[in-house]
C-alpha cells in the first residue's frame, strides 16, 4: 500500500490490483481459485466503502458529476452479480469458468475505466488535497472492516446481490 492518503491514489491501487488479480484467475500457471478468493474480497471491500464513504462526499462537490457516482454504483451491483456467477462455477478452469471469468472481467474492467476517466478526474480536479486525504483515510478503515468481515466470502456476496 502506498505511504498516501489521497482517496484517488488509494482507489488506483486497488484497481491496480484488481486488474493484476484478474489476470491471475485467467491463468493455468495460477492458483485460480485462490486468486478468485482474493479478488472477490477486494472488489466487495472496496465497492461497500466507494458506497458508503466515498461517493456520498463527492457528491457533495461542485463539478463532480453525481449521474456518473450514481452509475458506479449501478455497475458495482453487475459487477458483484458476476463475482457471484463465477463463484458458483464449482470446476476452476472449466469452460463455465472461463465464461464467467470473462463477463467479470467486461464488467470489472468496464467500470474501472469509466470511474478513472469521470468520477475520480473530477475529484482530482474539484476535491481539495486535505478533503482527498481524509476521504483516503476512512475509504481505507471502511475497506479494512470489510476484508476483516470476510466480505469475499460466497455467502456474503449472495446477501449483497439479493439486497442491492
Amino acid at each position: 500500500m502506498s505511504e498516501t492518503c489521497d482517496v484517488v491514489a488509494v482507489i488506483l491501487e486497488d484497481h491496480r490490483a484488481m486488474e493484476e488479480l484478474l489476470r491471475r484467475m485467467r491463468s493455468v500457471e495460477e492458483d485460480r481459485s485462490a486468486a478468485l478468493k482474493e479478488f472477490a474480497a477486494l472488489l466487495i471491500a472496496h465497492g461497500e466503502a466507494e458506497e458508503a464513504e466515498v461517493y456520498p462526499a463527492l457528491k457533495r462537490f461542485r463539478n463532480v458529476d453525481d449521474e456518473e457516482v450514481e452509475h458506479g454504483e449501478e455497475e458495482h451491483h453487475e459487477g458483484n452479480e458476476a463475482l457471484l456467477a463465477l463463484m458458483e462455477v464449482e470446476e476452476a478452469g472449466s469452460e463455465e469458468w472461463d465464461e464467467k471469468l470473462e463477463e467479470l472481467a467486461t464488467a470489472v474492467t468496464h467500470h474501472l475505466d469509466e470511474e478513472e476517466r469521470t468520477i475520480l478526474n473530477g475529484a482530482r480536479e474539484n476535491v481539495p488535497d486535505a478533503r482527498r486525504a481524509e476521504l483516503g483515510a476512512v475509504f481505507l478503515e471502511a475497506r479494512n472492516t470489510y476484508l476483516k468481515d470476510d466480505c469475499g466470502d460466497i455467502e456474503y456476496v449472495r446477501e449483497l446481490v439479493r439486497t442491492q
